[in-house]
């Protein structure tokens, strides 16, 4: 055994107590120092003075078994330190803090009176948790493992009471019952809106959380909002239309409508009105809205008082021109008066009636796609009327640069207006396509459109007319796009034909 004893340690020189195998400050290992170094100073050093013996601190509690009395580790009087049984502290084997002893005569002592019970800290949420003791997450003590948490010392709620909701306001306690609805900013996922945002107004679709001002930004990241008719969707029972703004026009001038009502016999009757604004002329969206709006008010005027739909038609295609033509300047000529193409379907009694002005278009697809698909239209345009006069052929005439020049349109300007309608009895079911050109220059014959429609468009009526928008802006999307499916049921009594194509029925009396 060494005789050598430090008198203060090697790392950190805090003075060592005797028989200290470890440095309670730094935890330095101080039972096999290194060998000294040999020193030759010019000056002789006194050697240091030995340290002080630190009195024993007393405690409020008696040592746990198997511990010496004394300092921090050090022998009570007359009794040999254990060699095998390491001194706890800082840095010692054993990680606990130190355990602090007293001498023996102090063990059968009146204990000290405990200190006063510090005030308690204010946990997150408003919790109120002791200073002391294992009740408190931020306090200094963890219970023994085992030990369970307290009513109200748990540090994430009580275990047995209600649990503390983060995602809700002010960490309200505990969830609502199944199929209750969230309160007013209670959402989990419901961004609040910025303090001094305008109530009521819309929600930025960027950052969600801004308001977007009246010149159509937001107030909180400055995005620009998308206009509301850029892209729209709507289902009504049997019938639905999307519209989309396209990817090369910087503002939607399509429009559509769709409605349904009952005939006087009391069967439905559903309705699609799909319009495009001209862009040559002034004001096209607000075109192609008011033509719409118009159109399907006329038909549902007049179909539940039993008007034949193919007049009902016809009525309300000049419905939605006088509609139009109210948009024109007072001084003629002064611009390019609103215009813009309709083309409409109606459903009902058996019987589909078309009707259009424009070179928007209708088509015939079966849900049998053995049967032959059909385009129910003709275009008022250039490249249309020089096939119908035998000038040119469709191929020709269609490669040419005027041949999507309109000859027919709802406008102030228009020439004398003809409406075109048509009325079809098929024997078998199908569905309507009816769209404008943003569509139809990418699936132009009848074939190729039934080619993109989907198989179930029948009973998926929405679903179709996304996937046939979503078809547009692949190939493209120079152009506005527009689509209204209506499914068309036969009738029991009718025998479905394999390879028919939907006649003509007969027109109004």
């Amino acid at each position: 055994m060494s005789m050598h004893r430090l008198s203060g340690c090697p790392s950190c020189a805090e003075p060592l107590e005797e028989g200290d195998r470890f440095c309670g400050v730094c935890g330095y290992a101080v039972s096999a120092p290194p060998a000294a170094a040999v020193d030759h100073p010019t000056i002789p050093i006194p050697p240091a003075p030995p340290a002080p013996q630190a009195p024993p601190a007393p405690s409020a509690r008696p040592a746990a078994a198997g511990a010496t009395a004394g300092g921090y580790g050090s022998p009570a009087p007359g009794v040999q330190h254990a060699a095998a049984e390491p001194a706890p502290g800082w840095g010692s084997v054993a990680a606990a803090a130190p355990t602090l002893v007293d001498e023996p005569a102090a063990w059968t002592a009146t204990p000290a009176e405990p200190d006063p019970e510090p005030e308690p800290r204010q946990g997150p949420a408003g919790v109120t948790y002791a200073a002391s003791g294992h009740g408190n997450p931020y306090g200094t003590g963890t219970p023994p493992e085992g030990t369970p948490w307290g009513a109200a010392e748990h540090p994430y709620g009580a275990a047995d009471g209600p649990e503390t909701r983060h995602d809700r306001p002010g960490g309200d306690p505990g969830t609502p019952p199944e199929g209750t609805p969230w309160g007013p900013g209670e959402a989990p996922y419901e961004n609040p809106p910025l303090p001094g945002g305008a109530a009521g107004g819309k929600t930025c679709v960027a950052c969600r959380a801004g308001h977007v001002d009246t010149d159509g930004y937001c107030e909180h990241c400055g995005h620009a909002q998308p206009r509301e008719r850029d892209h729209i969707e709507e289902e009504l029972g049997s019938v639905a239309a999307v519209t989309d703004r396209g990817l090369r026009h910087h503002r939607n001038e399509d429009s559509f409508a769709v409605s349904a009502t009952a005939l006087p016999d009391g069967s439905a009757a559903t309705v699609a009105i799909v319009c495009d604004g001209v862009s040559s002329a002034s004001r096209p969206d607000e075109a192609s809205a008011a033509a719409a709006v118009a159109a399907n008010e006329a038909l549902l005027e007049a179909l539940p008082r039993g008007a034949h739909p193919q007049e009902a038609m016809h009525e309300a295609i000049l419905a939605a021109a006088e509609a139009v033509n109210a948009l024109a300047p007072e001084t003629p000529g002064a611009q390019n008066a609103p215009a813009c193409t309709l083309v409409g379907a109606v459903v009902g009694g058996g019987l589909l009636t078309i009707g259009w002005v424009g070179d928007s278009r209708a088509y015939w697809v079966p849900d049998d796609r053995a049967a032959l698909p059909r385009r129910l239209t003709e275009d008022d345009s250039w490249a249309a009327q020089m096939v119908a006069a035998g000038l040119m052929g469709e191929a020709e005439a269609y490669a040419d640069v005027r041949a999507h020049a309109i000859t027919g349109w709802l406008g102030a300007d228009a020439y004398d207006l003809d409406p075109h309608t048509a009325t079809f009895k098929p024997d078998h079911p199908g569905v309507v396509v009816v769209c404008t050109d943003g569509l139809w220059n990418y699936a132009e014959s009848a074939r190729e459109m039934a080619q993109v429609v989907p198989a179930d468009a029948a009973t998926r009526p929405l679903h179709s007319a996304q996937v046939l928008v979503g078809y547009a802006l692949d190939g493209g999307g120079h152009d506005n796009v527009t689509v209204a499916v209506v499914p068309f049921a036969v009738h029991p009594e009718q025998e479905p034909g394999p390879d028919a194509e939907p006649g003509p029925a007969a027109g109004p009396e």
